[in-house]
């Protein structure tokens, strides 16, 4: 794992596994975490006094952290339960050797517990860290979900967390106010959304690239993606499937 600065001047790693960096770094580490994932989240749930994330895939814990954070930031007292699947146990045992920005500081005894036990929890926040394989893990969750942090590895080298399949699966763990935040703006991700019967639109920052916020009900907000359309003027456009036959 190399670590690298990043635009906002947090740090992130290249996985030399996936080639890929765990956060884009001309976005920011924490720009990324709270203008695609958190703010949209939250905002979308401001009037929630619980709320259940399931934060694929756990990584540096950035999503996570910048939830807690924001939530003490804006004296919320929201209870939150925080479920997240990560593949890389090694990753999880060397957390408290990141050099998170010093924001994270009150977070110390929280990465203490996540790495020596996989969990943490206190009267108002609870955090649990399977390791494994996270479609193996989805289909074990009993609790309904409210938010999805869908920022695993991109499709192009984890395309088992980007199928049409795996959006089946993660719609059936969903509240039906649920919303689900990424990164990605790829037709094949957005097609497999849409096929299950979300509707998206696009995330806008200043801070950050477009990203994509989907939900099972339409909304009264703007940017929103038609993807019929989409599909009218491209008919090659389609999702990406666990069978590689189906996506040749």
């Amino acid at each position: 794992m190399q670590k690298v600065l990043t635009v906002d001047g947090s740090y992130t790693l290249f996985s030399k596994q996936y080639n890929q960096h765990y956060h884009n770094p001309s976005d920011g580490a924490v720009h990324e975490s709270l203008y695609k994932h958190v703010l949209p989240a939250l905002t979308h749930h401001e009037k929630k006094n619980e709320l259940s994330i399931l934060d694929i895939c756990f990584g540096l814990g950035y999503n996570t952290f910048t939830t807690l954070y924001w939530l003490l930031k804006t004296a919320s007292n929201k209870k939150v339960f925080i479920y997240s699947p990560e593949l890389d146990q090694n990753l999880i045992h060397n957390l408290q050797d990141f050099e998170y920005p010093k924001e994270f500081d009150f977070l110390k005894e929280l990465i203490k517990s996540l790495r020596l036990k996989g969990f943490y929890e206190d009267e108002r926040v609870h955090v649990k860290i399977f390791i494994g394989d996270a479609r193996e893990y989805l289909q074990n969750i009993q609790t309904k979900i409210d938010i999805v942090y869908q920022d695993a590895f991109s499709s192009e080298v984890n395309r088992e967390l980007w199928t049409k399949e795996y959006f089946a699966q993660i719609k059936t763990l969903l509240n039906e106010d649920a919303i689900l935040t990424t990164y990605s703006t790829a037709t094949p991700v957005r097609m497999g959304l849409h096929v299950n019967g979300f509707y998206m639109y696009e995330n806008k920052s200043e801070f950050t690239r477009n990203g994509t916020l989907a939900f099972l009900k339409k909304q009264n907000r703007d940017f929103f993606i038609d993807m019929e359309l989409k599909q009218q003027r491209n008919p090659e456009a389609k999702p990406f499937f666990d069978s590689c036959q189906e996506n040749i």
